[in-house]
């Protein structure tokens, strides 16, 4: 019985001690700011929405690739 009340007080140091380590610190440390949200376009040929700095630039707008790009010329003949 003695050992089983040591074992349970054991464990629940052991517990304790853990769960304190688990948490984040509140109010010590530096503070993460936000992540700002990225501006995003959609490819003028299929509609994919993606982050504008990752478009590529033509004759009608942004596109995902750079065949979407060249198939959107080839069928507006280069006009928007």
């Amino acid at each position: 019985m003695k050992y089983l009340l040591l074992l349970i007080l054991l464990g629940l140091i052991a517990f304790i001690i853990g769960f304190k380590r688990a948490r984040p610190p509140t109010g010590s440390g530096p503070a993460r700011a936000p992540v700002p949200p990225k501006a995003m376009a959609s490819c003028e040929q299929c509609g994919l929405h993606l982050p504008l700095d990752e478009t590529l630039p033509g004759r009608g707008g942004r596109f995902c690739s750079a065949a979407h790009r060249e198939a959107f010329e080839a069928e507006h003949g280069g006009r928007p």
